[in-house]
C-alpha cells in the first residue's frame, strides 16, 4: 500500500498529467539518449577525432545508465498505470500505446545486447572502477556475433522512434489528441 503522505505529496502520477517522479525520469532519460545519438554520429562521422573521443567515450557509461534507469523507470510507470494520463481511444492511442512500449523494449534491449558482449569479452566489464563481468579467458564468439547482429540496428530503431515520438507529441493536438506536452510539463500545445 502507498504511503498517504507519499500520495499527496504529488509524486505520482494523475489522470491530468505526469508527476515530478515520472517527468524527471523522462527529461533525464532524454539528455541521456540525446547524449547517445551525439556520441553515435560523432563515431560515424567523426572517427579518430576529440569529437569522437568526447562523445563516444562515454558511450557505454551512458547506455548502462540508460538501461538502469529504464528498468526503474518501468518499474514507476506499471506502479502508476491506473493514474496516469489516458491515451487517446483508437487506432491513433493504440499506436501510441504500442510506439512507447517498443522504445521501453529497445531502451533494455540494446545496453542489454552491449551488457552480454562485455560479459563474453576478453576485457571484461568495469563501472566507475568497479569490476562487474571480469575478462573471459577467450572471447565468447556467440557474444560478439549478437551484439554486432543486434546492437546497431536495435539502436537505429531507437532513435528513429524517439524522432517520431518528438514530432508526434508537438502534432498530436493536430490528429484528434489531447494536448500531450502540459502533461510532461512543456506548457506549448
Amino acid at each position: 500500500m502507498v504511503d498517504r503522505a507519499v500520495h499527496d505529496a504529488g509524486l505520482f502520477d494523475s489522470h491530468e498529467a505526469y508527476g515530478p517522479v515520472s517527468r524527471g525520469f523522462h527529461w533525464v532519460m532524454a539528455a541521456l539518449l540525446a547524449w547517445q545519438i551525439l556520441s553515435v554520429l560523432s563515431h560515424e562521422l567523426f572517427k579518430d577525432t576529440a569529437i569522437e573521443a568526447f562523445f563516444f567515450g562515454q558511450h557505454f557509461l551512458v547506455g548502462f545508465t540508460i538501461f538502469v534507469l529504464a528498468i526503474a523507470r518501468g518499474i514507476w510507470g506499471l506502479a502508476n498505470i491506473s493514474r496516469r494520463p489516458p491515451h487517446t481511444a483508437g487506432l491513433l492511442g493504440k499506436a501510441a500505446v504500442a510506439g512507447q512500449v517498443l522504445m521501453y523494449l529497445l531502451m533494455i534491449g540494446t545496453p542489454l545486447v552491449a551488457l552480454i558482449r562485455a560479459w563474453g569479452s576478453d576485457r571484461g566489464f568495469s563501472l566507475l572502477g568497479a569490476q562487474i563481468f571480469a575478462p573471459q579467458a577467450e572471447t565468447i564468439d556467440w557474444t560478439a556475433n549478437l551484439f554486432e547482429q543486434l546492437h546497431g540496428p536495435f539502436g537505429w530503431t531507437l532513435f528513429a522512434l524517439i524522432a517520431g515520438h518528438v514530432v508526434l507529441a508537438f502534432l498530436h493536438p493536430k490528429f484528434g489528441g489531447d494536448r500531450v506536452l502540459p502533461r510532461m510539463g512543456i506548457a506549448r500545445d
